[in-house]
């Protein structure tokens, strides 16, 4: 007999709506990915919270049917957050400039949710920046919470938005072959992804949360998310809504981080209580290469 597995759950979230690369993708080619992509996720009735970038939506000629894109959303059953207007970092910009792309990131969202009588309620930082210093991180969270937000932290982050570049270069170039490999490295880098976070939750607050496993609206979702829900259910893992998994008492530990990079929960925990995490998996080099090799317009902004 096979071991039980064990019992592990986490919420799906996906940033950068209406798409990553919308400014390089027309609004067809978005409306065809977020088809793709949410007919799966509906299909294997997977809760999700997508987090819009309004910005996005505002190119001549196409803002209706982009935001009919972003609706799509909303009709399959899901739910919509704020990740700022234009994705800017809190590290980047000043905090008032920063509070004010979280104003103007609003107007569609919610909008969208109140044909469908939801309110907007979840908001994710761009690039996982929450501020260079403790009184900025305080400022911002305090913002939020008079705005209604509730954080969306991230414990799980493989990095899609990496392959993703490469793999819709590969796209529009009809290499199946080398789709493929960025697809199996995208796999594999995840499972170690996950192996790694799980024993890192463990050695730092004692147990596995909930965790929130962060994704992004591109072609490598659309095509491949159905394998990595696979990946997730062969370690145990069932699929829970956002709200769900926010009722862990693992997301009201202290938490003091602060910093240039990006960094998830797991190892904000880690860091508050002096013990840095080591040993995380090494990102594929060939596929940061090839990523670095694509003119620039084709390079995304991470996370």
């Amino acid at each position: 007999m096979k071991p039980a597995l064990p019992d592990r759950q986490v919420a799906i979230t996906i940033d950068d709506l209406p798409a990553s690369a919308a400014n390089l993708m027309s609004a067809t080619t978005i409306t065809e990915l977020t088809s793709k992509l949410l007919g799966t996720l509906r299909d294997q009735k997977i809760p999700i919270v997508g987090f819009v970038n309004e910005k996005k939506l505002y190119k001549s000629g196409e803002v209706d049917q982009r935001i009919q894109a972003l609706r799509m959303w909303l009709d399959y059953g899901f739910e919509l957050g704020n990740h700022t207007f234009s994705h800017m970092s809190l590290n980047q910009a000043g905090l008032k400039a920063w509070e004010d792309d979280v104003v103007q990131g609003e107007n569609v969202t919610r909008l969208l949710l109140a044909e469908h009588h939801m309110k907007l309620r979840y908001f994710r930082h761009p690039f996982l920046h929450t501020g260079r210093d403790l009184q900025t991180r305080r400022d911002a969270e305090a913002f939020l919470v008079a705005r209604g937000y509730r954080i969306a932290p991230v414990t799980l982050d493989v990095w899609d938005w990496m392959y993703a570049p490469v793999y819709e270069d590969a796209k529009k170039r009809g290499d199946t072959t080398l789709q493929q490999q960025l697809a199996a490295s995208f796999l594999s880098y995840s499972d170690e992804v996950l192996d790694y976070s799980e024993r890192l939750a463990k050695q730092t607050i004692g147990y596995e949360p909930k965790q929130i496993l962060l994704l992004h609206a591109n072609q490598l979702e659309a095509d491949h998310i159905g394998e990595l829900l696979e990946v997730m259910r062969k370690r145990g893992y069932r699929f829970i809504a956002l709200e769900d998994a926010l009722s862990d008492q693992a997301y009201g530990l202290p938490d003091t981080f602060v910093g240039e990079g990006g960094r998830g929960w797991l190892d904000h925990w880690a860091i508050t209580i002096g013990k840095p995490p080591q040993g995380a998996p090494v990102f594929p080099q060939w596929v940061i290469d090839r990523s670095k090799a694509l003119s620039p317009p084709q390079m995304q902004v991470p996370q």
